[in-house]
Formats: structure tokens, sequence, C-alpha cells
């Protein structure tokens, strides 16, 4: 099965979290696991401004992490960002709405705990 995980999850999975519901920590091993460049980019604002802190230099960290636990990286295309003018503004955060508008545009169900998704007509997963 193909998931696309939100930003939370990746954190929170790499880190072997609680948060991470039973679910989705037994899904996750036996899907074709996606993140999104933008939760990349979101991950590397987060740590400049000093929201966000990793044990290492950001694109050492996010590298090995991808690379260890099997995660490919969505690129973000002209299809998934003309998608945003027909998505709800439900969501105000940019990178949220960019995975909706990526779940919606590859049918691909997305994996998030944030209760602001369920607005829109996507396939959730937690």
């Amino acid at each position: 099965m193909r998931i696309l995980i939100d930003t939370h999850v990746f954190l929170w999975g790499i880190r072997d979290d609680d948060r991470v519901s039973r679910r989705v920590r037994e899904l996750l091993p036996a899907s074709d696991v996606w993140i999104s460049v933008a939760s990349l980019w979101e991950i590397i604002a987060k740590v400049q401004i000093g929201k966000l802190a990793l044990p290492s230099p950001v694109a050492r960290y996010l590298s090995e992490k991808l690379r260890e636990n099997g995660v490919s990286v969505l690129a973000l295309t002209f299809r998934h960002v003309l998608r945003l003018e027909q998505i709800p503004m439900h969501h105000r955060d940019p990178f949220d709405r960019i995975l909706i508008a990526q779940s919606l545009e590859e049918s691909i169900p997305l994996v998030t705990s944030d209760a602001l998704f369920h607005r829109y007509p996507i396939d959730l997963i937690w």
C-alpha cells in the first residue's frame, strides 16, 4: 500500500514517539511510504527558526533517516500546486494544504493525526 505521511508522522516515527498510533506503527513497515518534499522543506524551516532541534545538521539527518526508514520523497508538481485552488480554506497552513493537494492528485492515503484534515475528501489514516 502506498501512503503519504505528514511531517509530524515522520518526525515521531523516526524517534519511536508514543504519539504514533498503534495502527500506524503496524502499517508503516508494510507500506510503500512517501513524504512530500514540502514536509522536508517544513522541517528545514522549523530548524532554521529554532522551533525544531535535530541531533545533527538537517541535511545529513534527513538523508540518513529517509534512507534508514525506506521513505521515498514525493516531488511537488505544477498539478499539485494548481489543485490548491480547488481546496477549501479549512486549513490555513500552507504545508498541510499542499499535502492535501498531493493526496488528492496522487490518489494516495494521507497518514496524519491532524483533525482538520478530516474536513477534506481524502483517504486518511490514523
